[in-house]
């Protein structure tokens, strides 16, 4: 069953991501990812195009009880919808854009 993640990190680290939405299909594995910067940008991976920057977890996600339970994370689930919402939005050119509303929060 294909699950759908939104995990907000909570730091003050200028260069890494704030938001990551997270696509886990079979086994636990991330099969596409975006990461939400704090300028607005975004990037998106679906394995084929990684970077230093960007790039799926080579270890299954776990639980997000799991994950939620470290002070730094704040982990939810989110609707097929918004993942695409949000994985659209992540187009190539990379420059701050606005994220869509998401409907499931």
């Amino acid at each position: 069953m294909v699950q759908y993640w939104k995990v907000s990190w909570h730091h003050d680290f200028t260069e890494e991501p704030v938001t990551l939405f997270s696509e886990i299909g079979e086994g636990g594995y991330e099969t596409r990812k975006v990461q939400e910067y704090r300028d607005g940008r975004l990037l998106r991976t679906d394995g084929s195009d990684e970077t230093g920057d960007i790039g799926l977890s080579e270890v299954p996600v776990g639980h997000m009880s799991d994950v939620s339970a470290q002070p730094e994370f704040s982990a939810s689930t989110i609707t097929e919808g918004d993942f695409e919402a949000v994985w659209s939005a992540a187009e190539a050119d990379q420059a701050p854009c606005r994220l869509p509303d998401l409907q499931g929060g």
